[in-house]
């Protein structure tokens, strides 16, 4: 490898970076402007034109706050996390096509790629918990690391069921086989696994316990301040822009459906904005989910995970296997896909409705104390 090609990929890496910061700066805008909405204010407006430059001014207040590093923190492994936060983050976007040809490796193990780099990201949380030398830092960091590893598995068995599906691992291969049918029409129930274990992947309300401010004061970034504080949110954003470009290229057809008119430039340029308009939506279900749902406790989070999505991620696999084995119409696994989302929403509402009905607060009048009535039951 000469200096040359050390040089270019060096380009490349400041170019993703470049791109990548600037897209999270504005979809912290985006997420103000949506939580502004469903919540009846005004949101983000006096910076800037409709408040544009809100992130910039964001950006430059976090650079000169002052970065303070507790004396009792082990000072090696406190200044690494942040940075095994973002790389992960970076790394991922080697093997992510935009449309055919903006794509920096066409690798055919590029969906294999994205899945390996994505685990690594809860090290540094860990990393960051345990550097800190805080009890609520430590305890956020391990809330991560299970909260990580227990959604990982319906993430990746969402991705594997794909993968059987398009018979391939190529990113570019699998939006091309979506000419006709997007895969959301052929496997529901995927989708809405991956989805939900991407938002526990990237700790986003409901599923933020790693760093609930109620119970653990900020998780593992506790210590943290200035520009490292801002290296992990920075990282959540990218991670968030990905899930919603996975989730466009996995399951919503990516820039090939439905197909665009007319031919050359114009076609590829519209190809470009169809992707980009599915990925804003799917960003948009991710902050209005935030504005909407409030979070959930440890044991509901953990009991979602391993006692629906995992079994479900499971049998979503046995039934795609059974369905391509044995050469059954796709109408069979869409069906069948269909009943499956169907019950878990159920089963979902059915909990709800559970938790819904306990007492968590009785009010006993002073008549009820004096009479020693049986106020104190069990809830």
């Amino acid at each position: 490898m000469n200096f040359q090609e050390i040089l270019k990929y060096f380009v490349y890496a400041g170019m993703i970076f470049t791109v990548l910061a600037g897209i999270a700066a504005y979809l912290t805008l985006m997420e103000r402007k949506v939580l502004a909405w469903i919540q009846q204010r005004m949101g983000p407006k006096y910076v800037g034109f409709k408040g544009i430059l809100q992130p910039l001014a964001d950006g430059i207040k976090l650079v000169i706050k002052e970065d303070l590093l507790p004396s009792w923190s082990d000072r090696t492994v406190y200044w690494i996390a942040p940075i095994a936060v973002l790389v992960p983050a970076l790394l991922m976007w080697v093997a992510i096509p935009i449309t055919d040809g903006i794509v920096l490796d066409d690798s055919d193990l590029g969906l294999f790629y994205i899945t390996a780099i994505s685990v690594l990201t809860v090290m540094g949380l860990v990393m960051a918990g345990w550097g800190s030398a805080n009890k609520w830092a430590v305890m956020g960091g391990l809330r991560a690391a299970g909260q990580l590893v227990s959604y990982e598995i319906p993430f990746i068995m969402s991705i594997l069921a794909i993968a059987m599906l398009a018979q391939s691992l190529n990113l570019t291969e699998i939006v091309n086989q979506q000419t006709t049918f997007a895969f959301i029409l052929k496997q529901p129930l995927a989708f809405v696994i991956f989805f939900i274990a991407g938002l526990a992947e990237l700790g986003r309300i409901p599923f933020d316990i790693h760093h609930a401010e109620s119970e653990v004061v900020g998780g593992p970034f506790v210590e943290y301040s200035g520009a490292h504080w801002a290296v992990f949110y920075l990282a959540e954003y990218m991670n968030t822009f990905t899930v919603a470009v996975l989730t466009t290229i996995l399951f919503l057809g990516g820039w090939v459906w439905p197909q665009m008119p007319f031919e050359g430039s114009l076609h590829d340029f519209l190809s470009i904005l169809l992707f980009m308009f599915k990925t804003v939506a799917v960003i948009y279900l991710i902050f209005w989910i935030r504005g909407t749902y409030p979070r959930l406790r440890i044991d509901q989070l953990m009991a979602f995970g391993w006692k629906l999505l995992v079994p479900l991620s499971f049998l979503n696999v046995v039934i795609t296997s059974i369905v391509l084995f044995y050469g059954f119409s796709h109408f069979v696994l869409s069906a069948v896909s269909i009943f499956l989302t169907g019950v878990l929403f159920y089963m979902i509402s059915n909990r709800s409705k559970k938790y819904d009905s306990g007492e968590t607060v009785r009010i006993v009048s002073s008549s009820q104390v004096r009479d020693n009535q049986n106020f104190k039951e069990p809830l």
